[in-house]
């Protein structure tokens, strides 16, 4: 038995489809921009290359509404975004200032944010927990359409106090406005279709959402097909007892899936109250073996509300909880069902914002809130390398701002109590691994210190200077898996062994920015640095473990607690003029992040190679263009598990046409990505699949979005 040979064929068992997911029939039979809703004209086509509009307030990690942040954040929407859609999360994100993706192939990619990915990245699903099972491995998806979504917020460095120390990175917040959260009037929405790409893309989704005195209702559908990923040449690793071969395709890369979900609200001008339910199916290859698939399903059902202008000592209370069942199962081409990765997640969040007191010179604002979160995993099957778990995490939390004049003070903290209970092996285990049933317990505490105040007008030669800078320690509860996983995982070709014993991952961080806005030109600077205490790793043992019909062996990876730091630099600058009746937008981006092991000195993994980046937008009348040059160093900083990355060039050219079809505002993109046809490796990604799935290659899309 070899090692692609221990993934048995699966299928995915029967199970009748959320009733949402028909709506795309539904949906498209009743768009008709005749009887749409008109919408203000929006902006000209975005740079690629996006940070927030000025004065946008981002939800995600300013839950006082200020109209700063002392934490760099970006916000992606409206054509921006989708301009970057792509079909996954983590695609779509990456190349943002400080971002990148963990690059499991075309279908499988999560952010990485500032060089950490897994667990200490927080995925939310409008502002809650959005249970999946792509923290766990790789080769995992995110369970979330981008086509549907409508706003993403990013935001890079820990955020802890808020959302809990598996934010220790960032936190992405995918918005979609299921629940509508202010009153609307007649039926209006949009459409938005895609084709092309390097992987022959087929995608389309509609939103549908209207109201009537208060109540609101919204639905949308999406659908996605793509086929195996076209690249430029090259030679993936052949399997046991094979010669490679040249390949300018992605084996096993393509996928289908489908999203839909119906909401409604009752709405007014001082808050709203609502529930939504969602569904998601898809169904995709795993690179790293030929004739697999995964086969994945999420329903969730999510409850929201908030009221403002109270009277009293608070002048608003939010709330919202979701139930989440997810279920992900691994399949080959004869049927059988190998794994079946469960999960049920359940999140409760309370939160009450303070009226604004007045407190010597300033003003002082805040927040206060609790978060109960209920995790149960369940992984059945041969190739299950972790036991069944239930994570048990409660947390109340503070933040406090003080306005000052010319000075933002802010301070917060929050105390977490959190279990992870494994089930151990079963009773009839035929090869028992996990032992007994077994509980850890910890109480993570997060604090932080921010401020930001404007520089005089005579510092750094120009006015419209200010400064932020912030410091915090975070504390994350070791994960399910780094806890008790002990098993093949094929995903990565080794043996993963977790550490009942572990303690709490322990860092602190620390920033300081720049920033200078002056009309349409803007700079931005951050310096970061993260020092672990006891960084949770999974690192290689030495030792190789034989595969069961002694064909071979793999290597033993271990989760161990180490010292660590990281520490990097991010810059961005956008210039905006006028020349010719052409409206000029210049932006230039470089972000570095360098990571190693403080006992070893020995590099951290997957950490991106340096990046720059330069844009060009040029816009008149409803005609706009683009060029972005994209530059990706070679990354030799590797441990000694991993393979240098070469860099490369790439070039990307981007149109769009805007027209008025009686009510509706339609825009028409293409963009042709990778114009050289340069061969990218992703640096971030995990090396299996690093070496069987570069970037792809020249590829034009076409997209058309309809807003009614």
């Amino acid at each position: 038995m070899s090692l692609s040979s221990l993934r048995r064929a699966r299928v995915c068992a029967p199970h009748a489809l959320s009733f949402v997911l028909p709506l795309s029939a539904v949906a498209l039979a009743i768009v008709s921009p005749g009887t749409a809703r008109a919408q203000a004209a929006a902006s000209p086509v975005a740079s690629p290359i996006a940070s927030p509009s000025v004065g946008t307030v981002v939800i995600t990690g300013n839950p006082l509404g200020s109209a700063q942040l002392a934490q760099p954040a970006e916000v992606l929407t409206g054509e921006a975004l989708a301009q970057r859609r792509a079909g996954t999360l983590g695609d779509t994100l990456a190349g943002l200032p400080g971002v990148a993706a963990s690059g499991f192939a075309p279908q499988a990619s999560r952010p990485v944010i500032r060089g950490l990915d897994g667990d200490r990245i927080r995925l939310l699903d409008n502002g809650g927990a959005s249970a999946d099972a792509s923290n766990l491995s790789f080769d995992h998806a995110v369970a979330v359409d981008p086509l549907v979504v409508e706003r993403i917020e990013v935001l890079r460095g820990p955020a802890a106090l808020l959302y809990g120390g598996n934010a220790t990175g960032g936190v992405v917040n995918t918005l979609d406005n299921r629940i509508p959260r202010n009153p609307l009037g007649e039926v209006g929405g949009r459409a938005e279709f895609r084709l092309g790409g390097a992987a022959r893309e087929q995608a389309g989704a509609v939103v549908l959402e209207g109201g009537m005195a208060g109540l609101n209702w919204h639905v949308d559908a999406a659908d996605r097909h793509s086929q195996d990923l076209r690249t430029p040449r090259f030679t993936p690793p052949a399997g046991d007892g094979e010669a490679a071969t040249p390949a300018t395709r992605v084996a096993n890369s393509g996928g289908r899936g489908r999203a839909g979900a119906v909401g409604v609200s009752w709405a007014d001008a001082q808050g709203f109250v609502g529930v939504a339910v969602d569904g998601l199916r898809q169904h995709y290859g795993v690179v790293v073996e030929p004739d697999v698939g995964i086969q994945l399903q999420r329903e969730r059902v999510a409850l929201a509300g908030e009221r403002r202008g109270l009277a009293g000592p608070f002048s608003a209370v939010e709330g919202q909880y979701s139930r989440t069942r997810y279920q992900h199962q691994e399949v080959e081409g004869t049927g059988e069902v190998g794994t079946t990765f469960r999960s049920q997640g359940q999140e409760l969040r309370l939160q009450a914002r303070q009226a604004p007191l007045a407190l010597g010179a300033g003003t002082l604002r805040g927040t206060v809130g609790l978060q109960a979160e209920r995790l149960d995993f369940s992984a059945l099957g041969e190739e299950a390398f972790v036991p069944a778990t239930r994570t048990r995490n409660d947390a109340l939390f503070v933040l406090q701002e003080w306005a000052l004049p010319g000075l933002t003070l802010s301070a917060g903290a929050r105390r977490e109590r959190a279990t992870v209970q494994s089930d151990g092996d079963a009773a009839d285990a035929a090869e028992p691994r996990f032992g007994a049933a077994t509980s850890r317990r910890f109480t993570p505490t997060s604090w932080s210190l921010g401020a930001q105040a404007p520089l005089p007008g005579a510092w750094l030669g120009a006015p419209g200077w200010s400064v932020r800078g912030t410091l915090g320690r975070t504390e994350r509860a070791p994960a399910y898996y780094e806890l008790f996983a002990n098993g093949l995982h094929v995903a990565t070709g080794a043996y993963e062994l977790g550490d009942a014993a572990l303690a709490a991952e322990r860092s602190l961080h620390a920033e300081l920015g720049l920033q200078w806005q002056q009309g349409g030109h803007s700079v931005q600077v951050q310096a970061w640095r993260t020092r672990f205490a006891n960084y949770i790793a999974l690192d290689a043992s030495g030792t190789d473990i034989a595969l069961p019909d002694g064909s071979g062996s793999v290597p033993e990876y271990r989760f161990i607690g180490v010292p660590a730091a990281l520490h990097g630099l991010e810059l961005e600058a956008r210039s905006r003029w006028q020349q010719a009746g052409w409206a000029l937008d210049a932006s230039a981006g470089l972000d570095l992040v360098r990571g190693h092991n403080r006992a070893s000195g020995e590099p951290l993994p997957r950490l991106a190679p340096l990046r720059l980046q330069a844009g060009l937008q040029a816009s008149r009348g409803a005609l706009s263009l683009g060029l972005v040059l994209r530059h990706l160093a070679a990354q030799h900083r590797v441990p000694a598990t991993d393979r240098a990355t070469p860099g490369a060039n790439v070039v990307d050219l981007s149109a769009g046409w805007r027209q008025r079809w009686g009510q509706a505002d339609a825009l028409w993109t293409l963009k042709l990505a990778n114009l050289g046809n340069a061969l990218v490796w992703n640096a971030s990604a995990v090396l299996p699949a690093r070496e069987r799935s570069p970037g792809g290659a020249r590829a034009l899309t076409a997209g058309l979005r309809v807003g009614f």
